[in-house]
C-alpha cells in the first residue's frame, strides 16, 4: 500500500539523496528557501522531457522569486547525469535508486497501461515553502504547462 500523499501545511518529509553528480543533497540545508520538488516516472522519456524543459526554461523565473528545482527520479545516478547535461537542466536532479523519497511523499503508486497494473512513479510536484512545509500539492501532472502552472504558484506565497 502506498503512503499517503504529504498535504498543504504540513512539514515535508525530510530526505537525503545523490544528486546528478553523485554529491549528497539534503532538503533541510535548503530551509529558508522555497523548493519545487518535481516527482517523474524515468529520465529521458518524451512526457519527463518535456517537462525537464519547461523546468529549465521557467528557472530564471524560480530563482528571481528565491526558489529552487528540484527533479526526482528512481533512476540511477549517472542516467540523472546524461539526462541533465543533454539538455542543459541548470537545476539538481536526484537518484531515488531504493525509491525511499518516492514512497516518504506516497508518489510511489500502482499505475496501469493496457490492463497491466505496475508500481511506477505518479508524476507529481510539491510546493515546499521557505519553512519547509508543503504549501501545494500538484497531482496527476500534465508535462505541458505545468512549469507556468508552478511559478505561478510561487507567485502567490
Amino acid at each position: 500500500m502506498a503512503n499517503a500523499l504529504p498535504q498543504p501545511g504540513t512539514i515535508a518529509p525530510k530526505f537525503t539523496a545523490l544528486d546528478d553528480q553523485g554529491r549528497k543533497f539534503t532538503l533541510a540545508s535548503h530551509k529558508g528557501s522555497a523548493v519545487v520538488l518535481y516527482f517523474y516516472p524515468k529520465s529521458d522519456t518524451p512526457g519527463c522531457t518535456t517537462e525537464a524543459c519547461e523546468f529549465r526554461d521557467a528557472t530564471p523565473a524560480i530563482t528571481k522569486k528565491k526558489a529552487i528545482v528540484v527533479g526526482v527520479s528512481h533512476d540511477p545516478v549517472a542516467r540523472q547525469a546524461r539526462f541533465k547535461t543533454k539538455y542543459g537542466l541548470p537545476f539538481l536532479i536526484l537518484a531515488d535508486e531504493d525509491r525511499s523519497i518516492c514512497e516518504a511523499y506516497g508518489v510511489w503508486q500502482e499505475k496501469s497501461m493496457y490492463g497491466r497494473k505496475y508500481m511506477g512513479v505518479a508524476r507529481t510536484t510539491f510546493l515546499i515553502d521557505e519553512k519547509g512545509r508543503i504549501a501545494k500539492v500538484f497531482e496527476k501532472v500534465k508535462p505541458k504547462g505545468h512549469a507556468a502552472e508552478v511559478l505561478a504558484a510561487i507567485e502567490a506565497l
